[in-house]
């Protein structure tokens, strides 16, 4: 199977305006992005909507595309990139522009759902460790997913799920492996196409995770596991975060 990796990247961000360009450890976030995938997929390119990051990817010598500036996912920025790059591509793998330290071998898990061929979208996953503070657990900005014994999602969460009744909540950790989820995701390029003409749904809309717009159309999302924690960048000190990480390394 080909794999296409697009990396999304604006440049308008609330929280961390010029992300992709931010220096870390003398590259740029999206170059070290880059630069983590290109050797796991068989090709790989950034997609903007933004002249400056399109000028920094060539400096490295990257491959870019332009997209529109109207997009309100990444999904949507994938599909049109995907249709200007063209190919005999199996899989459109998107890989977040602000995760720097996205590793080969989560990578290669989530290529590896696609052994199955049922499997139409792929995620990764990661286990909370059962000594993690239930603060952790309870993050809503740390999305949950559950999964049926095919390892296919059958719902994400913003809230803590399962709900354990039987059992004091500083324990549930030690009672029940939860997984949070990793953004990463794969899709067969016609189901790419297909996720791009569903409008947003009603649980997409309560929770604000899009993922969930798929599964209420019913859509199959294969969960691959992954042990690596990483590092994504949404504010200027998840930064600083990310250069004393690279410095330890």
């Amino acid at each position: 199977m080909k794999f296409l990796g697009i990396i999304p990247a604006r440049y308008a961000s609330t929280r961390f305006p010029a992300k992709p360009l931010a220096m870390l450890g003398g590259k740029t976030v999206i170059q070290r992005v880059y630069e983590q995938v290109a050797s796991v997929l068989n090709d790989v390119y950034v997609a903007t909507d933004d002249e400056r990051i399109e000028t920094a990817v060539k400096a490295f010598g990257g491959k870019v595309v332009m997209t529109s500036v109207a997009h309100q996912s990444g999904t949507d920025r994938c599909y049109e990139a995907c249709c200007k790059i063209g190919g005999d591509f199996d899989v459109v793998v998107n890989i977040q522009g602000d995760e720097p330290f996205v590793a080969s071998s989560q990578l290669l898990s989530l290529k590896a759902c696609f052994d199955d061929p049922c499997t139409q979208i792929a995620t990764l996953a990661k286990p909370f460790a059962a000594n993690d503070a239930f603060a952790t657990l309870e993050n809503v900005n740390s999305p949950k997913v559950v999964m049926n014994q095919k390892g296919n999602a059958l719902y994400f969460s913003r809230s803590i799920i399962p709900y354990q009744r039987n059992a004091d909540k500083q324990e549930w950790l030690q009672h029940h492996t939860y997984y949070k989820h990793i953004g990463l995701y794969a899709y067969r390029t016609e189901v790419l196409r297909e996720l791009t003409s569903l409008p947003q749904s009603p649980l997409e809309l309560a929770e604000s995770l899009e993922q969930l717009r798929w599964l209420e159309n019913g859509y199959t999302i294969k969960v691959g596991l992954s042990t690596i924690e990483t590092i994504g960048i949404d504010t200027p000190e998840d930064l600083a975060l990310a250069e004393r990480f690279l410095n330890t390394r």
